[in-house]
């Protein structure tokens, strides 16, 4: 059974991995779409109108992914982010962020692996994606390690506060957008400290290639629009007007994507935060 299921698994993404090229390709000859009508009309937020906001209550199921909570709290997945299908998950993340179809079937397949469950029949809540070095890791972008904050849908404001603050682009209408190289380095920065303070940390190169994923989405799907983002990562709420930034007709793929996903991780000096990661290790002895 676990040949048959490797071998099934190899197929399965060396067809998905087709697919994608065939989408990337399409891409490159079909008009984009017209900004306004990114999102698909009859799904929630066409035209920008998105289902009312709601935070998550008392009981309620929340991951380490800010979208995918946003997508909860809006209700287009079920608010209780509880018995969520893989199915729906797929279908959902691509009418909302306009991820490419080959995308959108890849992750929840992936994440169906990865829970030993059945993508075609089970259902999952949000905070089973955290398994830790599944899909989540160390050194995220907006959360403290596993190892010191065992709830991982639990933000760490001032790690939001400083990526934020930590941009120096500017759009054509002066509006502050988070940079490749802003992500770099502050992916940097984390990865130091976060080695220098938890003496559990683990970061594969797989793990360091999710990691930089993570932090493309900011760019490609949200253009790296700071008061977008400060919604998306901080609040967990879809801005009123927003529509994804990719236009593409067949969405995001990850032949597009990957470019900046290397970009980015090949930015990545963890070097050059020697000196903070010292002063972090110093401060979190002392807190202890």
């Amino acid at each position: 059974m676990g040949l048959f299921s490797s071998v099934s698994h190899f197929f399965f993404d060396a067809g998905i991995l087709s697919w994608d090229v065939l989408l990337t390709l399409l891409n490159l000859v079909r008009r984009k779409r017209r900004i306004g009508h990114v999102t698909p009309e009859g799904h929630p937020g066409y035209g920008g109108h998105w289902p009312e906001f709601r935070p998550p209550q008392e009981g309620d199921s929340r991951c380490s992914c800010p979208a995918l909570n946003a997508m909860a709290n809006h209700g287009i997945l079920s608010r209780s982010g509880r018995n969520i299908s893989f199915v729906e998950l797929n279908c959902q993340i691509r009418a909302t962020y306009n991820f490419g179809s080959s995308f959108c079937s890849y992750v929840p397949h992936y994440a169906a692996r990865m829970l030993s469950r059945s993508y075609a029949k089970d259902t999952f809540d949000l905070e089973e994606l955290d398994l830790h070095n599944g899909i989540e890791h160390d050194a995220s972008l907006f959360r403290l390690d596993t190892a010191l904050e065992s709830n991982q849908s639990k933000k760490h404001i001032p790690f939001i506060e400083e990526l934020l603050a930590a941009s120096t682009g500017k759009d054509k209408t002066g509006r502050d957008i988070l940079t490749r190289k802003d992500l770099s380095r502050i992916l940097g920065k984390r990865r130091a400290v976060a080695r220098a303070v938890n003496n559990e940390f683990s970061l594969s190169l797989f793990h360091k290639i999710f990691g930089s994923s993570n932090s493309s989405t900011l760019l490609t799907i949200f253009g790296g629009r700071v008061e977008d983002l400060r919604s998306i990562v901080l609040h967990e709420r879809i801005p009123d007007g927003w529509e994804s930034r990719v236009r593409q007709p067949y969405g995001l793929t990850m032949t597009n994507f990957n470019k900046t996903v290397l970009a980015v991780e090949f930015g990545v000096r963890e070097k050059d935060w020697a000196e903070a990661a010292q002063e972090a290790a110093r401060q979190s002895a002392t807190s202890t």
